[in-house]
């Protein structure tokens, strides 16, 4: 009988064996919210690819996404396996498919980000309240955490002459830049470059919880740990580490463990804006 059980064990072991081999061979989908054109998120994304493939000894390949909208559907569908999220993308992301956090992203050291408000360096702008009758520019519609940061400083939208979505942050500061916008609103790391170039920021939200690195709902335990630490062993203290932070952003300084309880913040500050 003992013959017959470890016998009946060596098989499935050996029909077994193979199958776990090619889940491991399986590329991993990465997504994205489209920051920027898809051109420039491939450069900024594709050395942290490579490292994660090298990292979990699997293929990780590219699945950038067109807008937020679609960022989120990816990760709630299962047709990518982890993200690079807002953390609007992530609450939505997590409500529709069961998201799970893998990692935060530092900024300048910091596990958090700001929303800014800019203005040409020239522009006589110098508060919130002077936006009124202002033509301002947001990213994409569903960015809702951008329009509770501005409705949070006490400026209603139906007090601006005019608001836009036009996508991508390089769109807005170069909308405002240009003066086809008043003002407009810049993730915090965008606001830094732009400052260099002929911005001002008049502006800048309360610490919120960063943008996030997020899993898929069907990702499994193991997976999600490997994932966990592969991102926490980034040490910005090494060259070839730091390469891999800074090309995603030039203020980034690393990767962080995170909790869903951060997010609380962006919850109650979206909730009028709706789901």
């Amino acid at each position: 009988m003992k013959r017959h059980i470890l016998a009946v064990a060596a098989a499935l072991t050996a029909l077994l064996q193979p199958l776990a081999l090619a889940d491991d061979s399986k590329p991993l989908r990465f997504g994205s919210v489209a920051m920027h054109v898809p051109a420039i998120m491939n450069e900024r994304l594709q050395p942290l690819t490579a490292y994660l493939s090298r990292e979990l000894g699997r293929p990780v390949q590219l699945h950038l996404s067109p807008n937020m909208k679609t960022a989120i559907d990816d990760v709630a569908a299962g047709r990518v396996d982890l993200s690079y999220l807002t953390p609007v993308a992530y609450l939505k992301a997590q409500r529709q498919g069961n998201a799970r956090l893998v990692a935060k992203t530092l900024t300048r050291g910091q596990g958090s980000f700001r929303l800014m408000i800019v203005v040409r360096d020239d522009s006589p702008i110098r508060t919130p309240a002077d936006l009124a009758g202002k033509h301002f520019a947001f990213g994409d519609p569903s960015a809702i955490l951008q329009r509770a940061v501005v409705v949070n400083t006490g400026l209603r939208l139906e007090q601006l002459a005019s608001h836009k979505f036009i996508g991508h942050y390089d769109n807005i500061a170069r909308g405002v830049h240009n003066r086809d916008f008043d003002a407009g609103i810049l993730k915090d790391t965008t606001a830094y470059e732009w400052e260099k170039k002929g911005l001002r920021v008049i502006y800048a939200s309360p610490p919120l919880p960063p943008y996030a690195i997020v899993a898929a709902g069907h990702v499994d335990d193991a997976l999600l740990i490997r994932l966990r630490a592969a991102f926490l062993k980034l040490d910005a203290g090494r060259p070839e580490d730091r390469r891999i932070i800074t090309v995603l952003d030039p203020n980034y300084s690393g990767f962080a463990p995170v909790s869903d309880v951060e997010y609380d913040a962006v919850r109650r500050l979206v909730k009028p804006f709706g789901p």
